[in-house]
């Protein structure tokens, strides 16, 4: 037996139903904007200051395992979104404290970063410069072999020749593999003339550190008579940038 239920809209309170309905969409827009938002990418000594803080900092290289094992940022665990173990990695990881990513540049550390903001974690924080930032300000970090090229050799380098130009980056990194064939047209058209020298984070960390003016890779410098005559962060256009001030 069914029962009418009549039920008058006096019965509503229009202010309880405003308030109702203004609850539900700040909360609805709360939860996406939660899922959507990106980690804050802070620049290397926000991001050591705030490790400093934490009595056992996570902090996670999301490079690959190969890149781990040569070099990296000490009392780092290393994994990213492709790890085969990911879940595993992040549950042994505490959601309440503060979470430290790093990788080559932006790009892995990014993607980690925002995966764990979707899955409760809130306060989460990505280094500017990844990698490079972090040995080329001189922070401590794990190597594991000594660097080729010494501060002084590299000195020496700068002083015999009246002009350099230096390449620092990675064999992992990208943009700095579309460095490769600018070198060597600029090897072709200045010969003799213009020392180059290429120096990789996985031959020679120590010595970028020692230089203490690497931020991203890949950075390159050019020197003449001993001095620098311009420092690039990032490719841009190298060939026209040398051949301007080369020309003066």
């Amino acid at each position: 037996m069914f029962h009418l239920i009549k039920i008058s809209m006096s019965q509503f309170n229009p202010k309880v139903i405003k308030n109702s309905f203004l609850a539900i969409v700040f909360l609805l827009s709360a939860v996406g904007f939660s899922q959507n938002q990106d980690a804050p990418t802070l620049p290397i000594e926000s991001f050591y200051s705030k490790i400093k803080e934490q009595p056992k900092a996570q902090i996670i290289d999301a490079r690959g395992p190969e890149e781990f094992a040569i070099n990296h940022v000490n009392g780092a665990v290393n994994f990213n979104l492709e790890t085969k173990n990911y879940q595993q990695s992040v549950a042994q990881l505490d959601k309440s404290k503060p979470v430290f990513i790093y990788s080559i540049g932006a790009g892995r550390s990014a993607q980690l970063a925002k995966e764990l903001l979707k899955n409760g974690f809130s306060d989460v924080n990505v280094l500017q410069g990844g990698i490079a930032a972090w040995i080329g300000s001189g922070k401590p970090y794990y190597a594991n072999s000594k660097s080729k090229l010494s501060l002084a050799e590299y000195n020496k380098i700068i002083a015999d020749n009246n002009t350099v130009l230096v390449d620092i980056g990675s064999r992992y990194c990208g943009a700095c593999k579309k460095v490769k064939p600018v070198l060597e047209t600029i090897r072709t058209d200045y010969g003799n003339n213009l020392k180059i020298v290429e120096i990789d984070l996985e031959d020679n960390p120590q010595i970028i550190a020692d230089l203490k003016t690497v931020k991203v890779f890949p950075t390159l410098i050019l020197y003449k008579k001993g001095k620098i005559a311009f420092k690039k962060d990032g490719l841009g256009d190298l060939k026209k940038d040398v051949d301007v001030a080369l020309a003066h």
